[in-house]
């Protein structure tokens, strides 16, 4: 039915998949919240601008005190929602390499170390997805010779360039804070953070998008293959 059967049975993959999924959520609800305590910061800042007296002092530093919370939580949360889809993608990978009848481009140390080490976490990522994507799409090898030559999905583009542009206006956000010492300058960051959280919640939905499909593909193979599998 399918190009090469697998040398081993897969593994299940859809509760990993539920949890990532679940995480990936979580973390666009603490986007939301931190642009909320945005949105306020520059209410009161241009209250503030405008009339001194308007806006009690404890006002502002209600903001500060929510500022400082709601990063660190999302902190919290940002970094627990990226253990759990590393967790999906490690046994996404074992699948994909059962699956597939060629060697992935990344061993899976990259499937760690591509996110974090510059320059290469420009592109290797999205190489390791794109094989395990091809590995578990149906037929999507037929008529490739190897990885880098086979059809790329346009969901893992979107995903992936979101992603990126998300990654680089954070940064531009960090720096914006970090330098900002006038109202204005502070105004302007919350403002470039809200952005930053749409584009944020943007990309954590498209991979949603991708983790269900290949966990989909996956399972799908897993159930109606004729050779034994684990349950």
């Amino acid at each position: 039915m399918y190009p090469t059967p697998p040398s081993a049975p897969l593994q299940p993959i859809r509760g990993l998949g539920t949890a990532a999924v679940v995480m990936l959520g979580v973390d666009s609800l603490m986007c939301l919240i931190a642009s909320a305590v945005d949105a306020q910061r520059v209410v009161l800042v241009d209250r503030f601008q405008a009339d001194t007296d308007s806006v009690p002092l404890s006002d502002l530093e209600a903001n500060d005190a929510l500022y400082s919370l709601s990063g660190l939580v999302g902190t919290v949360v940002y970094l627990a929602t990226a253990v759990m889809f590393l967790v999906w993608l490690f046994r996404a990978r074992a699948n994909a390499e059962t699956l597939s009848p060629w060697p992935h481009r990344r061993a899976r140390p990259w499937l760690i170390f591509g996110w974090i080490v510059p320059i290469v976490n420009f592109w290797f990522p999205k190489q390791i997805v794109d094989d395990i994507w091809t590995s578990s799409e149906p037929y999507a090898i037929e008529g490739t010779g190897n990885f880098a030559t086979a059809r790329r999905s346009g969901l893992v583009w979107a995903w992936w360039l979101a992603w990126l542009v998300a990654v680089i206006m954070a940064r531009i956000v960090s720096r914006q804070y970090a330098n900002a010492e006038e109202l204005p300058e502070i105004r302007d960051a919350a403002v470039f953070d809200i952005v930053s959280n749409v584009l944020t919640i943007g990309a954590a939905a498209l991979a949603v998008a991708v983790v269900l499909a290949i966990t989909r593909f996956q399972e799908d193979r897993r159930r109606t293959a004729s050779w034994p599998y684990t349950v």
